[in-house]
């Protein structure tokens, strides 16, 4: 095992990497205290050699390792690669490319949801990943020997792993499935997240045209920020922080300090003044430049029951194909496709897996039933009128034992 500390040393591995037709790739990072990730430690391996390489280490240059890792000649291989890849796409402003995700590849391959590395490797290899350093601090040097193997272990024991899922996906005709999803992970524009779109990670819900442009601006305002000054997004303004203020829109100091979610004295502050600052500014705007809240989904009459239908539907699905549920569908698709709307589900192989049966079993063209012990589906002999999204007011209806007058006539 090869500690790599100075910029020639890396070079040469480097070199010698990329003559092999994959490499695996971890890292070891910190984010605690930072908005970006730190990173700490590199591990590397093909299936000849093996390094840890030590992005600390005074002088080192990681050029050389940029540059494998734009190598089309040679596939990257991670474990759960998004992280990793934001790290090297900030480091670097470019993407691993040509990309492998064995965690993707293992949902695939029917190995679960969002399987851990320690299970995909137990069950590939039958060996026992030990965990016990996942959580020490990778920053501090110099690194114990029990640091050193467990970050090793993570990149030997991924050959083996990668080299079974690839066969398994070449045996099932699945590559393009992975590709797919490659595709995206491979994308810069899934790691420039703009501080104009900070406000789609909130999960509070604006109520008025005006409360969103607050909450779009002062979401933009702590992304800026956070990243300036290099802290988590938190350690500028909470979540609750900027629901309330969204909320209130204080106009001056005296109305902000009334506000429980914000930190006594942050109305004094240079960030406090610029808040209120960008309030007046958008209390200021004209009706017709606020933007428009966001379109709720249709309200569909035995919507909830449709959906747990459809997660039933789900599960066969995935159990027929081998692959995991979740990267078929999500709850969001389910409930799109019972309200009418797209969603991914309904393009690429998960279509042919998922989408279409999802399509008829809405539509009525098939169902679900008993065969034994078993669930399976079944074709409809008389197909039922889909409901029209957005259809989301009850039915009226008559007094008892009378016709319900918003129901279709059946043919």
């Amino acid at each position: 095992m090869e500690t790599i500390t100075t910029t020639d040393a890396l070079a040469a591995l480097c070199e010698r990497l990329s003559a092999a037709p994959f490499v695996t790739v971890d890292t070891e990072f910190l984010r605690e205290t930072t908005f970006w990730p730190k990173l700490c430690l590199v591990q590397i391996a093909s299936m000849d050699e093996s390094a840890i390489i030590d992005p600390l280490a005074e002088g080192l240059s990681l050029e050389p390792l940029f540059a494998l890792l734009s190598n089309q000649a040679v596939m990257k291989v991670f474990h759960a690669a998004r992280q990793d890849v934001e790290i090297f796409h900030h480091l670097s402003g470019q993407v691993p490319s040509p990309l492998f995700d064995t965690q993707v590849a293992a949902m695939v391959c029917g190995f679960g949801d969002s399987v851990a590395y320690d299970q995909i490797v137990q069950r590939v290899t039958g060996a026992m990943v030990d965990k016990s350093s996942r959580f020490t601090d990778w920053s501090a040097r110099p690194l114990t020997e029990a640091q050193l193997t467990y970050a090793m272990a993570d990149v030997t024991h991924l050959r083996h792993v990668y080299i079974h899922l690839r066969d398994t996906l070449a045996e099932k005709g699945r590559e393009d499935w992975v590709a797919e999803e490659m595709a995206l992970l491979a994308s810069p524009e899934t790691y420039d997240l703009k501080p104009e779109d900070a406000w789609r990670r909130l999960k509070a819900r604006a109520r008025q045209p005006v409360e969103l442009a607050v909450l779009q601006e002062l979401a933009a305002l702590r992304e800026r920020e956070a990243r300036e000054r290099d802290v988590p997004r938190n350690r500028v303004m909470k979540d609750d922080a900027i629901y309330e203020l969204a909320l209130q829109r204080p106009r001056n100091a005296a109305a902000m300090t009334k506000l429980r979610a914000v930190p006594k004295g942050f109305e004094r502050s240079r960030l406090g003044q610029a808040v209120l600052t960008l309030i007046d500014e958008v209390m200021g705007r004209p009706a017709d430049s606020l933007p428009s809240l966001p379109k709720r989904k249709p309200s569909i009459e035995g919507a909830s029951s449709a959906v747990e239908l459809m997660k039933v539907l789900l599960k066969l699905s995935a159990e027929a194909h081998g692959v995991a549920p979740k990267v078929l569908a999500t709850v969001d698709d389910l409930e799109a496709i019972v309200s009418g709307q797209d969603a991914p589900a309904l393009s690429g192989w998960r279509r042919v897996v998922f989408g279409d049966a999802a399509l008829k079993l809405r539509s009525g063209e098939i169902g679900i039933a008993f065969d034994g012990r078993t669930l399976r589906t079944i074709e409809c002999e008389r197909p039922v009128n889909p409901v029209p999204a957005g259809a989301g007011r009850s039915r009226r209806r008559k007094k008892r034992g009378e016709a319900d007058e918003a129901a279709p006539a059946e043919s």
